[in-house]
């Protein structure tokens, strides 16, 4: 059988560079490209005896005994090279995701639109750019003596005390953020409460279908219309948890909502929404420590160095280092070393 070498090829993404088989059969175009069947006679550490090879032309395959290559008359598909985001691009992709976020809020307290998801991980600014916001918005309800329409809800809630406060927050361009407040989406009823809150429909009516002497002691009536709008701020992955029944409202609550993934997955990504805040911050991250020098620089090297030993990638965690070195600026590598890092 001839023998080929393959000049320049791939093989399960990996690249496959001037190397020698036994061709089984020749060039062949498949709905994902161009590619050779040849044996694998120990080539690829694995438990499969042939093997198919892509190649993106037929001058990247030599026959070794001298036998011609019959191309064929195929139009062959270019290998597919990952393109490299640089650092820089990966900020501005961040930037661009964040600033999505400040105009999706700005529609929510507009009431433009009624109901935002946002999906990200701990510590890269969430919270902070929705509320900062709602105090834009507040600085002229209060100016005006008007009654503030925002209200951030945090930690734990029931399904009851979510009835309330979404009738207090009723009436139009109001806004309820839940901040973290998983527990919401945690529990069927309360997701059914959200859903009818969140219709599509013109008239969003919410109902309490059941005696309750709390709706009875603050006058809630048990039925009214939500014309607010409603934020959630949550570090969850929907898709990972394992109720399918819970699966299931969350995916009718997601089609009544915006949702935003603010696409920071990896622990590189982490890092560089931390350099995009310094980069793009009036001032610097670290604007309020008078940090004489490259002392910020040393702080976000020394972050990058040990991103894998950090007990969290995080603005927060900056800012905690940047404390340290007001401990002590000669040693404040070591107190970081002993008191944010894991141990081990």
């Amino acid at each position: 059988m001839a023998q080929v070498l393959v000049k320049y090829g791939e093989y399960r993404n990996l690249p496959v560079v001037n190397t020698k088989f036994t061709l089984v059969k020749d060039f062949h175009q498949g709905k994902k490209g161009a590619y050779i069947t040849v044996k694998n006679d120990g080539q690829f550490p694995i438990a499969i005896s042939v093997v198919k090879v892509k190649v993106n032309n037929v001058k990247n395959v030599e026959y070794l005994d001298g036998e011609p290559v019959m191309a064929q008359a195929v139009e062959f598909k270019a290998l597919k090279t990952p393109a490299i985001e640089t650092e820089q691009e990966a900020m501005d992709r961040i930037a661009t995701r964040f600033q999505i976020l400040d105009d999706m809020s700005k529609a929510c307290i507009n009431g433009d639109i009624r109901a935002m998801i946002v999906s990200g991980p701990p510590g890269v600014g969430k919270s902070f750019g929705v509320e900062t916001q709602l105090e834009k918005a507040a600085m002229f309800d209060k100016i005006a003596g008007k009654r503030v329409r925002f209200e951030i809800v945090k930690g734990a809630m029931t399904p009851i005390g979510l009835y309330c406060t979404l009738y207090k927050y009723s009436d139009p361009k109001n806004v309820l953020v839940f901040d973290d407040c998983d527990s919401v989406f945690q529990d069927d009823l309360a997701l059914n409460i959200l859903k009818a809150a969140l219709d599509s429909g013109k008239r969003r009516r919410i109902c309490w279908n059941s005696d309750s002497s709390m709706l009875r002691r603050e006058g809630i009536p048990e039925a009214f219309e939500f014309k607010g709008s409603a934020i959630f701020i949550t570090n969850l992955k929907f898709e990972n948890l394992k109720s399918k029944k819970l699966q299931d409202h969350l995916e009718a609550l997601q089609s009544r909502c915006h949702f935003l993934d603010l696409t920071i997955d990896t622990e590189r990504d982490k890092i560089l929404r931390i350099k995009q805040v310094h980069r793009d911050c009036d001032g610097g991250l670290f604007r309020d420590y008078d940090f004489e020098g490259d002392m910020g620089d040393q702080v976000l090297n020394f972050m990058e160095t040990n991103k894998s030993k950090l007990r969290e990638l995080s603005l927060r965690m900056a800012l905690k280092i940047a404390d340290l070195t007001k401990v002590s600026p000669t040693n404040w590598r070591v107190l970081a070393e002993s008191t944010v890092m894991k141990r081990g």
